[in-house]
């Protein structure tokens, strides 16, 4: 998932951002209310870990402000405030689910899986590029019915080329979807996990399906949209 964490304790957003990247998630960090809910209504995100005490707007205003504006991102509030009144208050303005501080991060990261399950139960679980296809839900890619071992990166890089497929999807675009949009340009990482997927799912199977255009990207193509 790509996931926002609103927090402004250095600490505790230390801890948040690098627990969920190092389980595979794509995370960004704001550190103030104003901040996050500028970013929040992007839609951009597939879930928000949002502290309910912070700086400029609280955790509470956000999610009120989202759904307001028919943002329907899924909500984890985090919070000391924990007692059934302070959780029924949060639920009540809107967050999908109230987790008090301290947790365990094995419970925050069971609950935003269960957020991902619910938001997508509406929604496309499977995606299909001819007989390429990947489980959003199981987090599995095959080709043919054949299983391909894929990294996290990789996961979330082949998902957006097939959310775009039959499109040219730039460097650029890349950069700012899968990346960390702070990378630089001329970098060539994406062109290294570019190759590596490629190696993976075009190597045993025809016919090739990732293709590189020259000057502008990559695309992911079945034979009818070439």
């Amino acid at each position: 998932m790509k996931i926002l964490v609103i927090e402004d304790d250095d600490e505790a957003a230390a801890y948040l951002v690098k627990g969920l990247s190092e389980s595979g998630h794509q995370v960004d960090l704001a550190i103030n209310g104003r901040t996050g809910l500028e970013r929040a209504e992007r839609g951009e995100f597939d879930a928000l870990v949002i502290d309910r005490m912070l700086p400029e707007l609280d955790g509470l205003s956000i999610v009120s402000e989202l759904r307001a504006h028919q943002n329907e991102t899924p909500v984890l509030i985090v919070s000391a405030l924990g007692d059934v009144d302070n959780r029924v208050e949060g639920l009540r303005a809107g967050c999908d689910d109230y987790l008090s501080k301290p947790f365990a991060f094995s419970e925050l990261l069971a609950r935003l899986e269960a957020l991902q399950r619910r938001s997508h139960s509406a929604t496309e679980t499977r995606l299909k590029v001819a007989d390429l296809e990947m489980d959003l839900l199981k987090r599995t890619v095959c080709r043919a019915g054949r299983t391909i071992d894929v990294l996290p990166r990789e996961f979330r890089l082949l998902e957006y080329l097939m959310r775009n497929a039959g499109h040219i999807v730039t460097r650029t675009m890349l950069l700012e979807k899968v990346w960390d949009h702070h990378f630089d340009p001329q970098t060539n990482v994406i062109d290294v996990h570019v190759s590596r997927l490629r190696q993976k799912i075009d190597r045993d199977f025809t016919p090739p399906l990732l293709q590189t255009v020259r000057g502008a990207g990559y695309s992911l193509r079945a034979p009818e949209l070439a």
